[in-house]
C-alpha cells in the first residue's frame, strides 16, 4: 500500500507540475495566433499605402495633348526619351511644321548636339496661327527664322515646378516668362502648355499651342 500511495503521489505531483506549463504554452501559442492577423494586417496596409506614393513621382507627361503620343514606337514618350530632342520631335506628326524650319534653319545639329535644354515646341496649330504669306516670308528668312526658334530654347533642363513662376534666358538671348501649376502652364502669358514634361535624350520638352515671338 506504501510503495502504490507513493507512486499515485508522485504521479499527482508530476501531473500539477505540468500542468502549468500546459496552460503557458496554450496562451503562448493563443497569443501568437492573434498577434499574426496583426502583424500581417499592418505590413498590408503598409503594402498597400507605400506603393500608392512612390507611383505620384509628378515626373510624367502632362497635359490634353499628351493623349495624341503615340504609344509605341519612335514617336511614343519611351521612344523620345531614347533619342535627342530635334531626331525625338521629327518622329512626332503633331510638330512636323516646327521639324521644318529647324531643318530650313539648319539648326538640326545643334539642338541634337546640345546638352540639357528645354525646348518649348509649338504645335502644326500654332504655326497655323500665323497667317501663311508671314509664315512663307519667316521660312525664307534663315536669319529671321533662326532668331525665332532660338528664342524657344533656354539652356538648362527646365522642371514643372520651376515653371511656375519663372523668368530664363533664351538661347536667342531674349527672356521668357513662365507662370502656372499643377498641369496648367502658360508661357509669356499668351501661349498654353498643351503636353508638358516630356523628356528627350538631352531635353525636356513642353509642347505649346502658340508660336512665341522674340521682342
Amino acid at each position: 500500500m506504501n510503495s502504490i500511495t507513493i507512486r499515485r503521489t508522485a504521479i499527482a505531483v508530476a501531473a500539477a507540475a505540468l500542468l502549468p506549463l500546459s496552460l503557458a504554452a496554450c496562451s503562448d501559442s493563443g497569443s501568437e495566433t492573434k498577434a499574426a492577423p496583426t502583424a500581417a494586417g499592418a505590413a498590408a496596409g503598409t503594402g498597400e499605402s507605400s506603393p500608392a506614393g512612390d507611383t505620384t513621382t509628378g515626373d510624367e507627361p502632362f497635359g490634353p495633348a499628351c493623349a495624341g503620343v503615340p504609344k509605341e514606337g519612335a514617336g511614343s514618350f519611351d521612344g523620345m526619351a531614347k533619342d535627342p530632342v530635334a531626331t525625338a520631335a521629327s518622329n512626332n506628326p503633331a510638330l512636323s511644321t516646327l521639324v521644318a524650319a529647324v531643318k530650313q534653319a539648319g539648326l538640326v545639329d545643334t539642338l541634337n548636339n546640345a546638352k540639357d535644354i528645354t525646348v518649348f515646341a509649338p504645335t502644326n496649330e500654332a504655326f497655323a496661327k500665323i497667317p501663311k504669306a508671314d509664315l512663307d516670308k519667316v521660312l525664307a528668312d534663315k536669319a529671321a527664322l533662326t532668331n525665332i526658334l532660338t528664342y524657344h530654347v533656354v539652356g538648362q533642363r527646365l522642371t514643372p515646378q520651376q515653371l511656375e513662376n519663372g523668368t530664363f534666358e533664351t538661347l536667342q538671348k531674349g527672356m521668357i516668362t513662365t507662370a502656372g501649376s499643377g498641369e496648367s502652364y502658360t508661357v509669356n502669358d499668351t501661349a498654353k502648355v498643351v503636353c508638358g514634361n516630356v523628356k528627350t535624350a538631352n531635353a525636356n520638352v513642353y509642347i505649346i499651342d502658340t508660336v512665341l515671338m522674340p521682342k
